[in-house]
């Protein structure tokens, strides 16, 4: 993991000339860019490459959720990009989670694959309303387990999440966290976030960080100070 920075900054445009302006004034030696969904289905694998050739790793943030042999596949083309990170929704199963592994492997590229677990914008609110009953924390465990069963490299998860589980995972696993803020908001639309130092503290090793830098005046000056606090 030491190839990995320690922040990915989360690229949430549908304009690429946006995007690029955006990612143009961050720095690539300390932060890596996360293509999204919005991101990726307006500009495709054009803007992985452009990302890349501007010296950033990128984590391809689709995922991926469907039957094994579509998510084998997707894998397979997402870490023949040569992207860094990729994952899935490890609510597809143990059998969807080790054909993403063979795929990922058989490209050959050494992409990192994780799966999410529950989404950070998920409370016990919205998990009863789906059917699932069991404890935020018991829920997280039993998917992230599977996914290490699977040989997955880690998950991404609420910093909060990662205390109480991280003693039933492996010692080496990759726990990505979404939901980064500067400072508590109660009208941010994720449930489970945290500081960048709180983070870190407990247990995440790479964070992820959209609007903080990215509505900043200035993203390079927000971008160094939060990799100063951490480092």
């Amino acid at each position: 993991m030491n190839d990995l920075p320690k922040i990915f900054i989360a690229i949430d445009q549908n304009d690429i000339i946006k995007a690029k302006t955006i990612i143009e004034r961050l720095p690539p030696k300390i932060c890596g860019i996360k293509v999204g969904k919005e991101l990726f289905t307006s500009c495709g694998p054009y803007i992985i490459d452009w990302i890349q050739s501007k010296g950033f790793k990128v984590f391809l943030d689709l995922k991926y959720h469907d039957i094994p042999n579509t998510v084998e596949k997707a894998c397979f083309a997402a870490s023949k990009m040569g992207v860094s990170i990729l994952n899935i929704h490890a609510l597809g199963g143990k059998q969807m989670m080790l054909a993403a592994r063979e795929g990922v492997d058989k490209a050959q590229n050494d992409s990192y694959l994780i799966a999410v677990t529950l989404l950070t914008s998920m409370d016990k609110k919205s998990l009863n309303e789906i059917g699932i009953t069991v404890p935020i924390n018991e829920q997280i465990l039993n998917l992230a387990s599977i996914a290490s069963e699977a040989k997955l490299d880690g998950i991404v998860c609420s910093a909060k999440d990662i205390e109480q589980i991280k003693e039933s995972l492996p010692k080496d696993f990759l726990y990505v966290t979404p939901g980064i803020r500067l400072k508590d908001d109660p009208t941010d639309d994720q449930k489970r976030i945290a500081t960048p130092s709180d983070a870190m503290r407990m247990g995440s090793k790479i964070l992820i960080i959209g609007r903080t830098i990215t509505q900043s005046e200035n993203p390079d000056i927000v971008i160094k100070q939060i990799f100063d606090q951490i480092s």
